[in-house]
């Protein structure tokens, strides 16, 4: 039964929003912004919002405060899906991207972002 709700949109998912930038602070108050957007598009695909975490400056992906967080509830098991602005607030490392898709795979979570929609990494 908790299948069938997943196929529809996203009901049923639990989903984390990760907001970064590269700057080392938010003086524009963009993570503010893409918080908001995350929220909107969250709501919108009726996912169930259980965590956020954000980051700022240059830190390689994995060594980010704000994305262990998201990291140790996936491995928690309490989150189903990422939502992100882009794929670039994760990383434009093609090896960190490869890490990552190595987790979604590993925990079945899924990324999502309002431009691409789900967002497939191997590709």
């Amino acid at each position: 039964m908790e299948k069938e709700q997943e196929a529809g949109m996203g009901q049923g998912k639990r989903a984390w929003i990760y907001c970064a930038i590269d700057a080392p602070e938010d003086r524009n108050g963009a993570l503010k912004s893409q918080f908001k957007q995350l929220i909107d598009y969250g709501e919108q695909m009726g996912f169930e919002l259980v965590g956020s975490s954000s980051d700022v400056g240059t830190t390689p992906l994995w060594n980010r405060n704000g994305f262990r967080h998201f990291i140790e509830a996936v491995q928690r098991e309490q989150v189903d899906v990422l939502l992100i602005v882009n794929r670039g607030r994760l990383s434009r490392s093609s090896m960190q991207l490869a890490r990552f898709q190595i987790l979604q795979e590993s925990y079945d979570v899924d990324a999502y972002s309002p431009l691409e929609g789900k967002i497939e990494f191997g590709s």
